[in-house]
């Protein structure tokens, strides 16, 4: 499967993709692409690790379990909730171990700007709601919060072997995200595995349960994940460089990839592969198809757009 860009009538860029689709019951439903190409499940691992916070004794409320599985855009209401948790666990600020950084979202940037901030700060990070999470849950069970990013923390052990379980192989090499935090090398297939078991299991209900109620809290207003998740009734999460994660429970799992890394393609990809399944509902389908196909602009107007070429290969 591929991602062709078109603007005035000729293709200017390719992206491929690889997708796997998993039924609730671990059946293969449909594959394009190298399913067992590796890549790192990012911050589409997300709601597994928000899971284990809640299993270990992390006290989240639905809005702030959707934060812990989100990569939030930045905006006032983001950062209200995860700092309302941190406060409530005992913290501040200064306890995160994500890195400074400006908000996701322009136009929180442009508002944070307009405040006189001239640096970033770790509660803008868009892992901030994790990493929040991660605090808590080392506090509720014993641990030492202040290692809680390091692989070896029981913490990080848990979450681990948790997505080897979902993902049904190894997650080696485990490397490190781009907010410190362990992250885990797996299969497209795998992380359609771990989605469809997402959507399946009972024990995952709080946490599917907060992003099927808040998607613009795990994301924000208008991003692929969030308009699927509110569109589909489901959850979903995307991951840097083009990796999506999409569950519809009792449905399907849905895992994409995009190789080249982008996060638009991404969501283009997954509604045009929601289509072909059959699994888009009615009155889901204007938004889902405005998805896969994004205008190109030029010059105020609009010039082409993007589109799937090719589709699964069973």
């Amino acid at each position: 499967m591929q991602v062709e860009v078109v603007r005035s009538g000729m293709v200017e860029a390719v992206h491929d993709v690889t997708v796997a689709a998993v039924a609730p019951d671990g059946r293969i439903i449909a594959v394009a692409g190298d399913r067992e190409r590796r890549c790192y499940f990012r911050s589409a691992a997300k709601p597994i690790q928000a899971a284990v916070c809640l299993e270990v004794g992390a006290e989240l409320t639905p809005a702030e379990t959707a934060l812990a599985c989100a990569s939030h855009d930045g905006f006032p209401v983001h950062v209200e909730i995860v700092r309302s948790l941190l406060t409530k666990a005992g913290f501040t600020e200064h306890d995160l171990r994500c890195p400074p950084a400006w908000p996701l979202a322009p136009g929180a940037v442009r508002r944070v700007a307009f405040d006189g901030h001239r640096t970033g700060r770790r509660l803008w990070h868009n892992c901030s709601g994790k990493h929040a999470a991660m605090l808590a849950a080392s506090r509720a069970a014993g641990w030492d919060p202040a290692a809680y990013v390091d692989p070896t923390h029981p913490l990080q052990r848990r979450i681990t072997a948790l997505v080897e379980e979902l993902v049904e192989e190894s997650v080696d090499p485990v490397g490190i995200d781009g907010c410190g935090v362990p992250v885990f090398a797996t299969s497209v297939l795998g992380i359609a595995r771990a989605y469809a078991r997402l959507g399946t299991e009972r024990r995952f209900d709080a946490v599917t349960g907060a992003m099927r109620t808040y998607p613009a809290l795990v994301s924000g207003p208008g991003n692929p994940d969030a308009l699927l998740a509110a569109a589909l009734g489901g959850f979903a999460k995307r991951g840097a460089l083009g990796c999506l994660g999409v569950g519809i429970p009792g449905v399907v799992g849905l895992a994409v990839k995009v190789w080249d890394g982008s996060s638009r393609a991404a969501g283009v990809a997954a509604a045009a592969a929601l289509r072909m399944l059959g699994v888009v509902p009615p009155g889901a389908v204007k938004a889902v198809d405005a998805l896969e196909h994004p205008p190109v602009s030029g010059g105020g107007r609009v010039v082409g757009e993007m589109r799937v070429v090719g589709g699964f290969d069973r």
